[in-house]
């Protein structure tokens, strides 16, 4: 919503900002403010944390020469306002509909987004990716790093900053601190200090200073304290001077007067510049403000004068709610039982586990390669860790699930939350790949769950298992099954026949089951819920295959290397020449939109399905009846 004489309707690109006067650009923010909220109060989206990088994007966009220069920001949780400012105004009610512009920096979508990402901690990597090249081109541009400080609760930031350190390029690591348990000075005398710490002086004085007193040992090792002390006095610690950056700050982030003097001032120094600038999630929204956390994301519509309300009635339980409450049944009943996630409490269903069980709940923060391994050492000692995480994420931890996990054949179970199609986060929340880069690798399990009450009853199967296991399910909720609260294991590796019909034997893994059997009715076809993608139930594929003409493979994951690839091996092993159809996610990244939209475009819905196989196989064969003359 803009006012009748708004100055961001003026604002087409960050050159029509750099037009405006300082004492304008207050305004300015306050606009992008106002317009954001209720931008994304029409079409949901991640809110505390773009409210809170305002200030920080119209200074960033001010300063720097973007495109020219580089920004990159990590996640892309908060930049909307950066959207907003870079020719994108107009599209922000589409944001993350299908067809309309990504919630992430997406490269193909603006020149002004230099790198696409939506997975925490890459920003400081590429950004020295981009610094370096230029260096090695001769080109004269800034290139500027964009993290918070959640993203630097993971091992690849690090890696980075040792890297940059040593590289003497000229970029700016930003640390936008919204979570950490400090209590910054950022007021006038800090103010100050900042701006005199990231000036040339200072910078000329310091170079100058050290080359002198290098041949005199004693004296540049006091002089080393020195400045240890006095930074000391107005900073949180040496870190990042110690991985070789210039380190200045924390400063108020919501403070233009304070950011664009301290921006103009790095953006002249040589080498790597890391500024510390402080921001509060949901800034200039009273309600956000006060609950951070349940103000990070709205699903979907919401009054801003309100702010979100429950629904009138409750929805259907979802599946990480199946899980949450699993978890806490499970843990009632085994004490081993300890439960980790990478920073997902939330969104993996923990609170209630948290609650009850504070001392087996480790949240070990955005570190998934960590996770893995601290599940490893767990279950080494006799416990019995529960990864939750969401598909994709367990991507970054591959190499830690087959070397420290399934190499030792230890009792780790991996619950996968997001497999399949996730919706409006897109194709780099989609868990596309999981079943295929998991049943290849040894000692490895993989249950298929089809419902709510299956995947309760897979997760205890998997708990009781001596051996690593994964239940993959996907996001929201699913056929609406009643749960079952006794937790009965399933014979393992073995899936069961829910339809008998003729010629066509559709094997389902996962939720797929329950449009398979729709389309089953209208094809008479037979149907088989597989449960698990490893083991597969060979002896239920070779049965199925004996007996029908042909066989059809389906799942909410990519078909190369999936379930069906499974099956066709079987075959091929047994020597059964039959013809097959692979149904799952085609060979491309899947789009952002609505979960069903994208299963209807990608043929997995019930219809789909259905016209798929009368497409490869023909229709349904009328039975013949025989004449009777009377």
């Amino acid at each position: 919503m803009l006012m009748k004489h708004s100055l961001l309707q003026t604002i087409d690109s960050p050159a029509d900002l750099k037009r405006l006067s300082r004492a304008e650009l207050g305004q300015l923010a306050n606009e992008v403010r106002q317009f954001m909220l209720h931008s994304v109060s029409q079409t949901g989206g991640h809110l505390g944390s773009n409210l809170g990088t305002v200030e920080l994007t119209v200074a960033l966009h001010y300063v720097f020469n973007a495109p020219h220069d580089r920004l990159v920001w990590d996640v892309g949780h908060q930049t909307y306002p950066h959207k907003i400012l870079t020719g994108r105004r107009e599209r922000m009610g589409t944001l993350r509909q299908l067809g309309g512009i990504s919630g992430f920096p997406s490269r193909t979508e603006s020149e002004y987004d230099t790198f696409g990402t939506a997975h925490s901690s890459t920003s400081i990597s590429a950004a020295l990716g981009m610094a370096v090249a230029a260096r090695m081109k001769g080109e004269d541009r800034k290139t500027v790093a964009i993290i918070g400080d959640g993203a630097m609760s993971a091992g690849m930031a690090y890696e980075a900053l040792n890297n940059a350190g040593v590289s003497n390029v000229d970029m700016l690591v930003i640390l936008n601190d919204n979570d950490m348990s400090i209590s910054p000075p950022v007021g006038a005398l800090n103010r100050y200090l900042a701006r005199l710490m990231s000036g040339k002086f200072y910078a000329a004085a310091r170079d100058t200073a050290k080359s002198v007193l290098r041949n005199a040992p004693p004296l540049f090792e006091l002089a080393r304290r020195f400045e240890e002390h006095a930074k000391g006095m107005v900073v949180p610690g040496t870190i990042f001077e110690e991985l070789g950056f210039n380190y200045v700050g924390p400063i108020d982030g919501h403070d233009l007067d304070s950011l664009i003097p301290t921006l103009e001032n790095l953006r002249e120094l040589k080498g790597p510049q890391f500024l510390h600038v402080v921001t509060r999630k949901g800034y200039g929204y009273k309600l956000a403000e006060a609950d951070p956390v349940g103000y990070h994301a709205a699903s979907g519509k919401f009054d801003p004068e309100v702010g979100f309300q429950k629904p009138m009635q409750p929805p259907k339980i979802s599946f990480t709610q199946v899980f949450g409450q699993w978890l806490c049944d499970m843990a009632e009943a085994d004490e081993r039982l300890i439960g980790i996630t990478p920073a997902m409490r939330e969104g993996s269903g923990m609170v209630e586990f948290e609650k009850r069980f504070p001392r087996r709940y480790y949240d070990v923060g955005i570190a998934e390669q960590h996770a893995v391994t601290f599940a490893a050492g767990l279950a080494c000692e006799g416990l019995k860790p529960v990864v939750a995480i969401y598909s994709t994420f367990l991507q970054r931890g591959y190499d830690q699930l087959i070397h420290d996990v399934a190499i030792q054949n230890l009792p780790v179970v991996f619950a996968l939350d997001r497999a399949g199609i996730v919706g409006a986060d897109g194709p780099t929340h989609a868990g596309a790949y999981d079943i295929a880069y998991l049943r290849c690798i040894p000692n490895m399990s993989l249950l298929t769950p089809a419902d709510e009450n299956e995947c309760r009853q897979a997760l205890y199967t998997a708990f009781l298992q001596d051996r690593p296991v994964a239940v993959r399910y996907p996001r929201g909720s699913g056929a609406g099954v009643p749960i079952q609260a006794e937790m009965v294991a399933w014979p393992f590796g073995r899936g069961e026949t829910r339809r008998r019909g003729s010629r066509i034997a559709i094997l389902a893994f996962g939720t797929v089951l329950y449009p398979a059997l729709t389309a089953a009715e209208a094809l008479d076809a037979t149907v088989a819920n597989m449960r698990f993608a490893k083991p597969l139930d060979d002896a239920l594929v070779l049965e199925l295959a004996r007996t029908h003409e042909a066989i059809v493979t389906l799942e909410e994951g990519c078909v190369q290397g999936g379930a069906g690839s499974a099956v066709l091996e079987v075959l091929a092993r047994a020597g059964l020449l039959k013809p097959v159809l692979n149904l799952g996610l085609p060979d491309v990244f899947i789009d952002h939109g609505d979960p069903a939209k994208l299963q209807a475009r990608c043929g997995l819905d019930a219809p789909g399905i259905e016209r798929a196989i009368v497409e490869r196989f023909g229709p349904r064969q009328p039975v013949l009846r025989s004449v009777v003359n009377h």
